[in-house]
């Protein structure tokens, strides 16, 4: 099993369903459109990472769904301090992201530093 495979793909099906009540019940589509881009990228990335052509591609890749991530984190926050969805709604969206961005980021310097060890012995 890949752990960050379906922790980033439970993300992308709860921001989904997120964004879904803020545009039935709020009539909230611009940051909703925002979030379910960026939120449903990070899954989107990692599975194009793993068919990664080079450890370059993969670093990059993964470095775009690190920034997708830091991007939801901001629109959460906005629609906690908005007041558009309760904290209950947004906490554990929130958790989880932060939970995926420090994820991401240990993926990124290990390989960065395996492959460093690799071209440098």
């Amino acid at each position: 099993m890949n752990a960050i495979r379906e922790q980033s793909f439970d993300f992308a099906v709860k921001i989904y369903h997120c964004c879904k009540k803020l545009q039935k019940e709020n009539k909230e589509f611009i940051i909703s459109n925002q979030l379910l881009r960026s939120g449903t990228a990070v899954a989107a990335l990692y599975a194009e990472a793993t068919y990664a052509q080079s450890t370059k591609d993969f670093i990059h890749k993964l470095s775009i769904a690190l920034k997708e991530c830091n991007e939801s984190i901001y629109w959460l926050k906005l629609l906690k301090t908005t007041g558009e969805l309760t904290p209950s709604h947004l906490t554990p969206l929130e958790k989880q992201s932060k939970r995926l961005k420090k994820i991401l980021i240990s993926i990124i310097l290990t390989t960065k530093n395996n492959n460093r060890d690799i071209h440098n012995p």
